[in-house]
């Protein structure tokens, strides 16, 4: 099925043609090809304060420019000078805000005359920024070091228009830099490809050469330091933290980029640096470019989490280099992304390894759509959104799990992984720097295999390219996890025997975890979630027979632990929930806890209150109003 490529530029994208109803921006009629942030980070006041400077180029005849921005900006003054360079004098724009969404507004500038096409212009924003949601201010206590103040910026989905005035649609690409003013002591880093440092000043430098869209674009600032752990990536944390960042990561994260490297072509981001966050930080990981954040969950003490990451790697070829073009189309980054991920696993670890943590995935599918019912339309891969909706609202295991499927199955289609992967990487070269939509990369796909479009298996009944993107429900195909059977066989028939009436501890006691890794014991412990309440005892005879999971420092098994205690009503354990909650606010780990304790019984439900009355300073702001609404929900209790 060999194809012959279609040079980018022939081709006309199906995102050109598709507006993003989360912009209120005029990306349309304007193209930023740079833009400049030069800020001073005041803790005190908690503010960011200086100017950003866009290039732009006009596309279209317009008198208006409207840039995406939040009610949590100021604005001192704004001014504009034609042509491209520095050196005339800014002439003052009236400006004025405008409603949008509950996410943000509509900054209008109005020029004295339209901007002819093609039209090269420079505007100057001053302004200051601070309360809104994209920029985090964490007190001391919200540190790993107690010491501190600390801030970030988390920009995906629409969020860094409260960081900085912007284009803030996936549509828009473009190179940026930035000159960051710090108090003494303090260090900052940026989604960059280069970091340089002026002492004196305590001002710290950053370009990014290579274009990308504004949700990608990323500040931490605070008691950061580094250590060097491959030949292009160091770890960044805070000193409490440094020495177990280089243990865990020292050595593996080249491992990882150069087997996708040969999977999927070149890494063109120059450097991949990990940031480890503070415990209060909400997400598992964010793939900003050069450097992403990520929890310090993922310090296990063991590597055992440490292949978490390769997601994040992933995420440098599919959605930071060809990203979709609008959020309704998520499934082109995490789809996409899932399968990179696992097959980089398969490379480094085999195929039964890689099933069998696709099966917790698929799990994870499974609950959310019982949760949800199947037919929600959230459970589509092409989300329709309507105007207003934040596009956060939407987020769920649908783009990743069923966009892994959606993946798995164009692979089937070809039945010969080689062709497949030399596939994603004529993908990749096609839309690299590009924003798509899937109609471009479905159309590629038929066009580079052209013995499958010849065959119309876009149309095949019941697994129609149409049906997977636009019909809610379970995956009409699902990949083969039969590779894993060695791995899950034995704990299946393991938690059989836990849940069963009559314990059989001799079958139990002749199955030996010892030697079962991170994944196979967190499947175990996932069957055993889907089988409780357990019988009388059988928890507490489990809690003292595997400590290897009961008394894990690994992030992955207590929460599932957790889970089961809380299901059990073991109250023995209630204090290894409430230290768990205590000591990290990863969204992922603490909304499931507290749904649990608020459906559980009596006891539950009064650590749940307990505890979120103690935590509840460190926590991120979001985190707390979802914890709030489900302590403020009608859970049945046990």
């Amino acid at each position: 099925m060999a194809v012959s490529q279609v040079a980018p530029q022939s081709r006309r994208l199906h995102s050109e043609r598709v507006v993003d109803v989360a912009s209120a921006s005029s990306y349309r009629h304007f193209r930023l090809t740079h833009f400049h942030l030069e800020l001073e980070v005041d803790f005190e006041r908690q503010r960011l304060r200086g100017t950003e400077t866009l290039e732009l180029c006009c596309l279209q005849e317009a008198s208006r420019l409207t840039l995406d921005v939040h009610p949590s900006l100021s604005f001192q003054s704004i001014g504009y000078r034609a042509g491209g360079g520095a050196g005339s004098k800014l002439a003052q724009v009236p400006y004025e805000t405008q409603p949008f969404a509950s996410y943000g507004s509509a900054l209008v500038l109005s020029f004295p005359e339209p901007w002819k096409v093609g039209t090269e212009f420079q505007v100057q924003i001053e302004y200051e920024a601070g309360e809104g949601p994209g920029v985090c201010w964490l007190s001391p206590k919200q540190t790993a070091g107690k010491q501190k103040p600390y801030v970030y910026t988390q920009g995906q989905a629409v969020l860094n228009r409260s960081f900085f005035p912007c284009f803030d649609t996936p549509a828009v690409k473009s190179i940026y830099s930035a000159t960051i003013k710090v108090p003494e002591g303090f260090t900052a880093v940026m989604s960059a490809t280069s970091w340089e440092k002026r002492g004196k000043e305590n001002t710290f430098i950053f370009k990014m050469l290579q274009p990308i869209p504004a949700y990608l674009v990323a500040l931490a600032v605070g008691d950061i330091v580094s250590a060097e752990v491959g030949p292009r990536s160091r770890v960044w944390a805070e000193p409490s933290l440094i020495q177990a960042a280089k243990q865990e990561f020292d050595g593996v994260i080249e491992d990882f980029l150069s087997t996708g490297e040969k999977l999927f072509g070149p890494y063109v981001w120059e450097r991949y640096d990990v940031l480890f966050m503070p415990p209060s930080f909400p997400f598992g990981g964010m793939e900003n470019p050069c450097i992403t954040f990520v929890t310090p969950c993922l310090l296990a003490g063991d590597r055992s989490l440490a292949d978490v990451i390769i997601h994040e790697i992933s995420h440098s070829w599919f959605g930071n280099l060809v990203t979709n073009a609008n959020w309704g189309e998520f499934w082109l980054n995490e789809g996409f992304t899932m399968y990179a991920q696992r097959r980089i696993t398969t490379v480094l670890y085999g195929s039964a390894y890689t099933c069998l943590e696709a099966a917790t995935g698929r799990a994870l599918l499974r609950q959310h759509m019982d949760t949800t019912g199947e037919d929600h339309p959230l459970n589509k891969l092409r989300v329709k959104l309507e105007p207003g909706v934040d596009p956060d609202d939407t987020y769920n295991e649908t783009p990743y799990e069923k966009g892994y499927c959606f993946v798995s199955y164009l692979a089937h289609l070809v039945g010969d992984q080689s062709k497949f992967d030399a596939f994603l990487q004529a993908y990749v070269n096609q839309f690299k720097f590009q924003s798509i939509m899937a109609d471009d990369a479905l159309e590629f796909y038929l066009d580079y295999f052209k013995e499958l479009k010849k065959e119309g298996v876009e149309r095949k009944p019941g697994l129609e390219f149409d049906t997977w993107l636009n019909t809610p429900g379970w995956p009409p195909y699902l990949p083969d996890l039969s590779p894993g059977d060695s791995l899950m066989k034995p704990a299946d028939e393991l938690a059989k025997l836990w849940g069963a009436g009559s314990l059989n501890m001799e079958a139990i006691k002749a199955i030996d975890i010892c030697t079962w890794k991170t994944y196979q014991l967190v499947y175990f412990l996932d069957k055993i979630l889907g089988k409780s309440p357990l019988p009388d005892g059988n928890v507490e005879k489990m809690s003292k027979m595997y400590p290897k999971m009961t008394e894990a420092s690994n992030a992955e098994l207590k929460l599932r632990w957790c889970q089961i205690v809380i299901k059990n009503n073991h109250q023995a354990d209630f204090v290894k929930v409430k230290h768990f909650l205590h000591s990290q606010g990863k969204q992922k780990y603490t909304l499931p806890i507290y749904r649990a304790l608020w459906g559980g019984s009596e006891a539950a439900r009064t650590l749940a209150i307990e505890t979120f009355s103690g935590t509840e300073a460190q926590l991120h702001v979001n985190v707390q109003n979802y914890v709030r609404k489900i302590l403020a929900s009608k859970a049945a209790t046990a």
